[in-house]
């Protein structure tokens, strides 16, 4: 299989003097790649930060360089959507770690023989907060003193957080949805299987499978098939696929006659995400950002107390969860209510009844689109922004 491929131009910021990050090691130059919709207003208060998940990236509202596809968040992001585009200034970054032109495993290792070859395994273990802290140099640069708002989901809810407690006073509103203030036993639990799953693939090479010319393509692809089936609810999965079949070309190349050589439906879509999600993203990117989300959690730096992490936080919340989500269920979106609650926060909270699981973020619900806008509206009229109606050129 061919190797994931970097060669695309994408927007980015260069920060010369890096970023010293949670572990001690000081990282530099830093490199962090975005995207932005909408038009800035003349007093720079409109902006709203969109934070991705664990397999996202910048390219929120617009077509995938790598993968022609819609982006990932389009039917929210936009021209009269939900977050109007023609009133907001939406930016989006990859995170810190990844690998769609932000710094990372995949970037040039700084060298004193200026020898380019990627960071791979190398490359300093991250937080949730030095990806925030990555973001916050972003926003600066862009001229901005104050987020209206920082919104995301799942791993992109951890830095929603990550922003309230490290930058309490530069966001003014923030709707942290399907996610939790620390990862899961259960989660870190998952992360781990896929980690061993790609560190186990014989073209893995101790982190170096650029040398080969090679990924580790099994191994990356199981991880994703791992990660997708705890992103989907059994609701979900028994309406899309039951236990139908479909010929299987697989066996009926290798003239295997088992089971007359059908294959669960399931079982196809789950290779067909794999073999997919190894041609846009880095085996080592992978890695870095899984842990960087299990050393989540807003207490450990307070004893425990989730509360004190908001202590006089000035940010009005909508907390957002899903009925089936397991991943992220709303147990931990209530326990991070209660704690904004002991903390005198002005927050809201909202349970969307759907059968379609954690990824029910990322699709058609007309319960979650009606929430996100009411919010940004409601926040906005509070705030009094001094932005008027802008339309993109």
């Amino acid at each position: 299989m061919d190797t994931f491929s970097t060669s695309h131009n994408h927007t980015t910021a260069l920060f010369h003097d890096g970023l010293t990050l949670d572990c001690g090691r000081h990282l530099a130059p830093v490199e962090i790649a975005y995207c932005t919709y909408g038009v800035l207003s003349p007093a720079r208060d409109n902006a709203i930060l969109i934070c991705h998940a664990l397999t996202g990236d910048q390219y929120v509202a617009q077509t995938h360089p790598l993968t022609g596809r819609a982006g990932w968040w389009e039917g929210m992001v936009g021209p009269g959507r939900a977050i109007d585009t023609n009133r907001f200034f939406v930016i989006c970054s990859n995170v810190l770690g990844g690998c769609m032109g932000s710094t990372g495993p995949r970037s040039p290792k700084p060298s004193t023989e200026n020898v380019a070859e990627p960071w791979g395994t190398d490359f300093p273990p991250l937080t949730i907060r030095d990806m925030v802290r990555g973001q916050e140099m972003l926003i600066r640069h862009l001229g901005i003193t104050r987020l209206f708002a920082v919104i995301g989901g799942s791993m992109g809810g951890m830095q929603v957080l990550e922003w309230t407690t490290t930058f309490p006073e530069k966001v003014f509103a923030a709707m942290p949805i399907a996610t939790a203030p620390f990862h899961s036993a259960q989660n870190i639990a998952f992360n781990e299987v896929s980690r061993q799953a790609i560190t186990a693939d014989p073209e893995f090479h101790n982190g170096r499978y650029w040398e080969t010319g090679a990924i580790p393509a099994r191994g990356l692809g199981v991880a994703r098939m791992m990660a997708h089936i705890t992103y989907l609810s059994e609701e979900a999965l028994t309406r899309k696929f039951g236990r139908r079949t479909r010929p299987d070309p697989q066996r009926l190349a290798s003239k295997d006659t088992s089971l007359l050589g059908e294959i669960f439906e399931v079982e196809s879509y789950l290779r067909h995400q794999g073999s997919s999600f190894v041609r846009r993203f880095d085996a080592n990117s992978y890695l870095t950002i899984t842990r960087a989300m299990d050393w989540m959690d807003l207490a450990a730096d307070h004893d425990g107390d989730f509360s004190a992490a908001f202590a006089g936080t000035p940010i009005r919340f909508c907390v957002v969860s899903f009925s089936s989500d397991w991943l992220f269920p709303t147990s931990q979106s209530r326990l991070l209510v209660r704690a904004l609650n002991r903390a005198a926060a002005n927050v809201s909270f909202v349970e969307i009844e759907s059968d379609k699981g954690h990824d029910a973020f990322l699709l058609d619900e007309p319960d979650f689109e009606r929430t996100v806008r009411g919010f940004i509206t409601g926040a906005a009229e509070h705030a009094q922004l001094s932005v008027a109606s802008h339309t993109e050129g």
